[in-house]
């Protein structure tokens, strides 16, 4: 039997970080490996713990999530930490910076246990963590007001078949997903995501959404 799945817990509200947690620990598969309730004592923590993935929140003191994110995740980080951020509905523009700071995806604070369960172990597992519609509704709509004048896919270095898949990608579709939407083979939709990563220079699939949604590729 392999190791449960080691996981820190980071939010400023004890009595949220502490349902948590008991959710957490009742999964034979899943271990609390530490708690928090600031971005620094999660920045050292998950330095010192090495846990699989930390569940962070967005507003905290001291050093707030999205910055804990950048430094746990972000670009240039040598050891990146896998990152699921938890938010309230409202805070689109939290998401947005979250997801660019180098979280692995969101959950929303009402999301039931089962679905914050799947999201620590789809994280785990090295995948992104967006639900189409919040993606879109979030995402997609504080991405639009700050998308810059002019750009589009004229502007964008891929052939427009990678363009699609992009788009399908940024629609929160899996590979088996659009490999059936565009009738290829599942290795071929694995040849063209690393493709369209390498070619825009993106880390993962979640960039890869904030870049479609930043450069107005989707609505």
């Amino acid at each position: 039997m392999s190791a449960p799945l080691r996981v820190l817990v980071c939010d400023d509200q004890m009595l949220i970080r502490t349902g948590l947690s008991t959710i957490i620990d009742a999964q034979p598969d899943l271990t609390v490996a530490g708690e928090c309730g600031d971005g620094r004592t999660a920045v050292e923590l998950a330095g010192r713990l090495r846990p699989d993935v930390v569940v962070m929140d967005v507003r905290m003191p001291v050093l707030d999530g999205i910055e804990a994110t950048r430094l746990l995740a972000g670009a240039g980080v040598e050891h990146p930490v896998k990152v699921l951020v938890v938010t309230t509905f409202n805070l689109d523009e939290y998401v947005y910076e979250a997801l660019r700071a180098g979280a692995s995806g969101f959950l929303l604070k009402d999301a039931p246990p089962d679905r914050l369960l799947h999201g620590i172990r789809t994280v785990a597992l090295g995948a992104a963590l967006l639900d189409p519609e919040v993606t879109r509704r979030l995402v997609g709509r504080y991405a639009a007001r700050i998308r810059p004048a002019g750009g589009g896919a004229q502007d964008v270095p891929l052939t427009p078949r990678e363009l699609e898949v992009l788009r399908l990608i940024a629609d929160g579709r899996s590979n088996s997903e659009i490999a059936g939407a565009l009738v290829i083979s599942h290795e071929t939709v694995k040849t063209f995501v690393s493709r369209i990563l390498a070619k825009l220079g993106l880390r993962d699939r979640v960039q890869a959404v904030v870049y479609a949604y930043r450069n107005g590729l989707v609505t």
